[in-house]
């Protein structure tokens, strides 16, 4: 056992000194770009910050700011031509798609994948551009997302699973596989700008999908990746003491270990450099500590939700560094199921009792500090202020997705779904509306398919049903109107579109698709 601890505690050294060293060999837009940088995404260039930071440099950095510095003070200076000149500005994906709504649903999403799809990256991609070249292909969400997104792609990938396509699952698989092995983690997304943190761990799932659909040497496979993920996620976690954080994980007063989002950068985020300025100004905390929260919560993928701020209300409030996030635990957990089960399959026995042990040990920490027993609810722990958070969003719904929750306390949140989060389109994600996106009146695919199958895995197949199909009729609703699949939806005024957050809805959508189609199959509804 004492050389088990070892390994995993040299993986994790050696991941911390990879990421280290590979983000000074990629060097992200504002580190390459600087004072330019500033200028283009303080002056707002582009309406979407993303904009500016996915451009492809033409010349050398060097060359482009020696020519920034020679004429930003000229009389006749125009930024915006500047920049068209020296950068290619990054193309819309599936701008020039257009549906056929008599079809039907199922035909769109089949020639969406098509449409969504991205040949293997050119390796000179990644010379000045901020795109992470990829090995094999792979599925983009849409719009302005125009590289792989972590955990988005588990939710298309159930959708490529239904649609039959095995070997772009496989691909997709094999990609991640390659950034873990890369960078010791897998990265928010394929930018350079991402290699500061990572999304919520769902590459054990996709893994899990891939052996159901090729068997089970597939765990023996990914065995490696698994492990050196596992590593990412629980460095430093053997020095800690109680009551102490780093990185990701969180020494709790009773010695159990827990985790939590993180980011290693205290920096705005480039991709929106401008709304973390404005937004810290906003705030009453330090500016470093503003922005790794911010950061944090884009790890966690609900950026932004009132689930973490301290008022429930305002973004300044933000404290998503103090929590032990419910979701990510299970995840978590999962993840060292899977590694135990890559052991089993290999005939390391040992081995698989120490990882079974390890996600015993999880659950039972988790059930202590997640399970608020005064109000009978899963919730976020703050471990610094050594109470439950009262704030409750459908990530509270994990622990029944991955069968960690007692009869009696599934019971307590199927009545909670059912009393105050179902809504005429499906469940909301929140029970709070801040403005932010994450939060009501929004409901998202992912959170949807967590909830319908959590709540199927005990046996409250009614409720499940109830919230599917008005998840279904909501998205095919709106794909009648537009022609389109959405991002997220509006699910509490059906005639109204979702909005919040900082940038307009997209459409395409990845996660969406998947997570439709699974669902339309699921529970055999026709177009």
């Amino acid at each position: 056992m004492q050389r088990i601890k070892k390994i995993i505690l040299l993986c994790g050294l050696i991941c911390s000194i990879t990421i280290q060293f590979v983000s000074a060999q990629l060097a992200s837009p504002r580190k390459l770009f600087g004072d330019l940088f500033v200028d283009v995404q303080m002056q707002r260039v582009f309406p979407d910050g993303k904009t500016f930071v996915d451009c492809v440099p033409l010349y050398s950095p060097d060359s482009i700011l020696k020519a920034y510095h020679q004429q930003k003070d000229k009389p006749d200076f125009d930024l915006k031509q500047f920049i068209y000149h020296y950068f290619r500005l990054p193309a819309q994906v599936a701008s020039h798609y257009h549906s056929d709504v008599a079809l039907g649903i199922r035909r769109h999403i089949h020639e969406l994948w098509k449409v969504l799809t991205r040949l293997p990256d050119q390796q000179d991609t990644a010379r000045y551009g901020s795109l992470i070249p990829l090995p094999y292909p792979y599925v983009v969400p849409g719009g302005r997302f125009r590289e792989v997104y972590y955990w988005d792609s588990y939710f298309t990938m159930l959708g490529l699973a239904q649609s039959h396509d095995t070997a772009l699952v496989e691909d997709m698989v094999k990609n991640f596989a390659y950034l873990i092995n890369r960078f010791g983690f897998i990265p928010n997304g394929n930018r350079t700008y991402y290699l500061t943190r990572s999304q919520p761990p769902y590459f054990s799932l996709m893994v899990d999908l891939l052996a159901q659909l090729k068997g089970d040497y597939v765990y023996a496979v990914y065995q490696q990746p698994l492990l050196k993920e596992y590593a990412y996620w629980m460095q430093g976690s053997e020095e800690l003491q109680p009551g102490k954080a780093f990185c990701n994980v969180v020494m709790l007063a009773d010695s159990s270990i827990l985790n939590r989002y993180w980011d290693a950068s205290n920096q705005p985020r480039e991709e929106s450099y401008r709304e973390d300025v404005l937004a810290a100004r906003q705030s009453t905390q330090p500016d470093t500590i503003f922005y790794r929260n911010i950061r944090a919560a884009a790890e966690s993928g609900m950026d932004f939700s009132s689930r973490w701020f301290a008022d429930d209300q305002h973004l300044g409030t933000i404290i998503t560094t103090e929590l032990i996030a419910v979701d990510l635990n299970c995840l978590l957990f999962h993840l060292e199921k899977t590694i135990a089960r890559s052991y089993a399959v290999t005939g390391r026995f040992l081995q698989e009792k120490y990882y079974d042990h390890l996600a015993e040990l999880r659950k039972k920490a988790l059930l202590k500090y997640c399970w608020d027993p005064q109000r009978r609810v899963f919730t976020d722990y703050n471990f610094i202020r050594h109470q439950y958070s009262p704030r409750i969003s459908l990530a509270s719904m994990y622990p029944l997705f991955f069968g960690l929750a007692s009869s009696a306390q599934a019971l307590r949140m199927a009545n909670l779904i059912r009393q105050q989060f179902l809504q005429p389109g499906g469940v909301v994600t929140t029970l709070r509306n801040t403005g932010q996106q994450w939060d009501a009146p929004n409901g998202w695919a992912p959170l949807e398919f967590i909830t319908i199958q959590g709540l199927r895995r005990y046996h409250q197949d009614s409720l499940a049903r109830q919230i599917a199909l008005r998840w279904i009729q909501l998205n095919k609703k709106v794909f009648l109107n537009t022609g389109k699949l959405m991002e997220k939806y509006d699910v509490m005024h059906l005639d109204k579109k979702a909005g919040g957050g900082e940038y307009p809805t997209q459409d395409g959508f990845g996660w969406t698709n998947g997570v439709l189609l699974s669902l339309m199959n699921e529970y055999q509804i026709k177009d």
